[in-house]
């Protein structure tokens, strides 16, 4: 049971923040730095939620919107059990309670499959847009992959399980297909690279 009778304490005004385990760490580091891109990418991904929500063009297809939306809330708690894995040093060894395992990694891909197979293949990148819900999931895409690069930074000082670099490369992956599903499910345009612009 968690109970936060206070929201400021004054601890970290000299910029100094406490781990899980009660080190006590500069705001700064690595670790720190890991867990809050993941606590900014859930922020997003509550984005991607709420545009879901709000698109005109998705009332018209509620099951695809039901599913999607539960898939987001499925992904916001894993990436909040990810931060606190992170801002647990002695959780590289496996033994935390809330972490990150090979079934969410699948589950991922088993989506990915599911939405990528009725997509048409690339045939050129793409660029951010595709209406609200796609955009927002682009956006997520990259915050993704700004988290993967600092656990990866993390990883080359200190012990972090391979299962969380995984999970972050394939939520990546699973924000891309999922920002082209929604386009195509709602009928929006895909933004593609021109390069006749460059």
């Amino acid at each position: 049971m968690v109970y936060i009778s206070k929201v400021y304490t004054r601890f970290g005004d000299e910029g100094q923040t406490m781990l899980a385990n009660g080190d006590t760490v500069a705001k700064s580091s690595a670790r720190v730095c890991a867990y809050g891109e993941v606590d900014e990418l859930n922020a997003v991904v509550g984005l991607v939620r709420l545009e879901l929500g709000r698109d005109p063009k998705a009332a018209d297809h509620e099951q695809f919107r039901e599913t999607l939306d539960a898939e987001l809330a499925r992904i916001q708690q894993e990436l909040f059990n990810l931060g606190a894995e992170l801002a647990n040093p002695a959780a590289a060894d496996g033994g935390a309670r809330l972490k990150i395992d090979a079934r969410h990694i699948e589950t991922l891909e088993y989506s990915i499959d599911r939405y990528n197979e009725v997509l048409e293949p690339l045939r050129s990148f793409i660029l951010p847009g595709g209406g609200s819900t796609g955009t927002a999931a682009h956006l997520g895409r990259t915050v993704c992959r700004r988290a993967e690069r600092q656990l990866v930074l993390l990883a080359d000082h200190e012990p972090v399980r391979g299962e969380t670099r995984r999970y972050l490369n394939r939520l990546s992956d699973w924000l891309f297909v999922v920002a082209r599903a929604a386009a195509a499910r709602f009928g929006y345009d895909e933004v593609l690279w021109d390069q006749k612009n460059t």
